[in-house]
């Protein structure tokens, strides 16, 4: 039985490295980006963070969640929760977006799915446990058309801009005394950010249509840690103090610059090749500095039954180096509030051991537009649904489904408002490996 547990193990780890890799291959060259947001022009696009959809539903609470239903869970969030995993944890997942853009009485619906996360966490008994994985850290995802002229030449003028950041990660904890936890991810970023300018002459068919397409090409390496206290109160409740940072990351950004022309024409729905093109260019790498981040939290639960917490979080973007003519990122606040209730663990009637979460969150983020603070808030609900336990219960898993409606920005100051729905779908499996049964 042992011979068949390592074949087991061996069939899934190859499983998911073959996924990891073709998702790895797909997201680092494809580049389709999830994001619709007018904001994510902005430093380097929306970030998504590092949460799985069991946290996002509590309001993306993350810093204090060391448990849920009583049993330890994988949070990349603060990897100082690897040291409390006592079983194999494979999480897999996807994310989607149905957004509203409205201005001046004019409102625009998008909507889109892709890769969400992909993740696996392994014990190591009294050494600790680790986590490695592979999910999105930012999108670009903006567009924005008007009619401009030169003299008597009208021309259509569109600026849009498309692309993703990914973040493979390799993460430890351990637990050096009793209660306390700490834990260390490094992250490897890699991805493209592409910037478009188009012209198309809306009259004069002997003038061609232009497109300048700027590329930020990105690689780097990122540190983050993080620190829990967990403590046990009356035997029946658990208090996990928590608190993560970052170190002073620095990334590498290669831009380079393509223009090219193409075909006239007046149908919008054919897309002409390039005919020539005019210009490209390399130009040096240069130094990206990411945000100084500093997060406290804590949660307080009640065995299978019920928990709560709240998340404070800040980052310094002021030093992060913008594009050319647009605003400085300034610092950015946040707090999230959110919990879980489990109705009755004991209960055979199934909705009554569903994991139901709610959350609530509000981020001043460190976009400044029309010399207006962007503020971004949401309210999240979702739900665990646990199936069948196999392998004499050693491995049991959980269907785990989140929703955000939240708000950015507003019509006040002629800003664009963005409602949304952002869905998250997870699959987690939590399974024990390696263990020799003394029958076979």
């Amino acid at each position: 039985m042992h011979r068949r547990s390592i074949e087991s193990f061996t069939k899934i780890a190859l499983q998911f490295l073959l996924g990891l890799g073709l998702f790895g291959i797909q997201q680092g060259y494809a580049q389709r980006s999830t994001s619709h947001s007018p904001y994510s022009q902005f430093g380097l696009g929306q970030m998504r963070n590092d949460l799985l959809p069991q946290t996002r539903a509590m309001g993306g609470i993350s810093t204090g969640v060391r448990y849920l239903t009583g049993l330890p869970t994988l949070n990349i969030a603060n990897p100082a929760s690897y040291s409390g995993l006592n079983r194999t944890v494979l999480e897999a997942g996807m994310y989607g977006n149905f957004t509203q853009l409205s201005r001046d009485n004019v409102s625009d619906h998008t909507a889109d799915f892709a890769f969400g996360h992909l993740a696996i966490g392994i014990p190591l008994q009294k050494y600790g446990g680790f986590s490695f994985g592979l999910l999105p850290f930012s999108d670009v995802g903006y567009s924005s058309r008007n009619v401009e002229s030169i003299d008597d030449l009208a021309y259509e003028k569109q600026i849009f801009g498309e692309g993703g950041i990914n973040k493979a990660y390799l993460g430890y904890g351990v637990s050096p005394i009793k209660g306390l936890s700490i834990g260390a991810n490094a992250g490897f970023l890699f991805g493209n950010l592409y910037d478009i300018t188009q012209v198309k002459f809306l009259s004069d068919l002997s003038a061609y249509p232009a497109e300048l397409k700027e590329t930020r090409n990105i690689r780097g390496v990122t540190v983050d840690y993080g620190i829990q206290y967990s403590k046990s109160i009356n035997r029946k409740y658990n208090l996990t103090l928590g608190y993560t940072g970052t170190l002073n990351n620095t990334i590498n950004a290669r831009p380079s610059r393509f223009i090219t022309i193409s075909e006239n024409n007046f149908d919008d729905e054919y897309i002409a090749p390039p005919l020539d093109t005019i210009s490209t260019g390399t130009f040096p790498t240069r130094k990206i500095q990411l945000p100084l981040k500093h997060n406290v939290g804590f949660t307080l639960s009640k065995g299978y039954n019920w928990l709560i917490g709240a998340d404070f979080k800040y980052a310094d973007w002021s030093n992060f180096e913008v594009l050319e003519g647009q605003n400085k990122l300034e610092k950015s606040y946040g707090f999230a509030v959110g919990g879980q209730i489990k109705p009755d663990p004991t209960s055979v009637r199934y909705w009554n051991q569903v994991d139901y979460r709610l959350g609530f969150r509000y981020n001043q983020t460190p976009v400044v537009y029309r010399n207006q603070r962007i503020n971004d808030m949401a309210v999240s609900i979702g739900v665990g649904l646990p199936l069948p336990e196999t392998n004499f219960g050693r491995t049991f898993s959980q269907i785990n489904i989140s929703a955000e409606f939240g708000q950015q920005g507003s019509l006040n100051h002629n800003l664009v408002r963005e409602r949304y729905i952002n869905i998250n779908f997870g699959f987690t499996i939590n399974d024990s490996w390696f263990i020799r049964r003394s029958l076979d």
